[in-house]
């Protein structure tokens, strides 16, 4: 039963805070909409952050990896190319010479 009260809980939340923000139909301040332009890095972030220690001694190519990214980010402030960016730069060092 708790499952299942849970479940209702959580679908009602979600919802419920959707459906207002189509009911409401006003415009965000500019402070709200200046907010929500970071969402997507952070969020990226804060996937991305707690895997850099890295498994099998890769954790300074990760390292590199995430500068080439944050580099791409801050230069083009696009997250696709940035992100292609730090794969390119992770796959790259990842060959054996």
């Amino acid at each position: 039963m708790t499952f299942w009260l849970a479940l209702v809980g959580m679908v009602a939340v979600t919802f419920g805070s959707r459906y207002a923000g189509f009911a409401l139909r006003s415009e965000l301040p500019a402070f709200w909409v200046r907010f929500l332009h970071f969402v997507p890095i952070a969020v990226f972030a804060a996937l991305v952050t707690p895997s850099l220690d890295g498994g099998l001694g890769e954790g300074e190519i990760r390292v590199v990896g995430a500068l080439a990214t944050a580099l791409v980010a801050w230069r083009t402030r696009s997250l696709g190319l940035s992100i292609a960016a730090g794969m390119v730069a992770f796959w790259l060092l990842r060959i054996p010479f």
